[in-house]
């Protein structure tokens, strides 16, 4: 089908970017990714994929806090690198993997 229409959009520059580095992957320009998304709404009648909240525990999530929760916990960030309570994140998330390998073997 030909291409005639045109679409003139605002989206987040970053979020842009992101997707356009994963299609060029792919070897998927833009357009043909947008116009793929637009089919598959039209086909399953809706949005194609499920819309659902983020599943970060209320505790971790910035955008549901308060102002002085997020600064609390900011607070305490900076307390506890002060005293040397942090480790490295390549190593909290090797024993993460690792306790998750061990769960599912059980």
């Amino acid at each position: 089908m030909e291409k005639t229409a045109t679409l003139n959009l605002r989206v987040n520059p970053i979020a842009k970017q992101r997707a356009e580095n994963v299609l060029k992957q792919l070897g998927i320009p833009t357009s043909t990714a947008i116009d793929m998304y637009l089919n598959q709404i039209a086909l399953v009648g809706g949005i194609p994929f499920p819309i659902t909240l983020p599943k970060a525990p209320l505790s971790a999530d910035a955008d549901r806090m308060t102002d002085a929760e997020v600064v609390e916990k900011l607070s305490r960030g900076i307390e506890d690198t002060d005293a040397g309570r942090t480790r490295r994140a390549a190593d909290a998330f090797r024993e993460h993997r690792s306790r998750r390998a061990e769960r599912k073997m059980k």
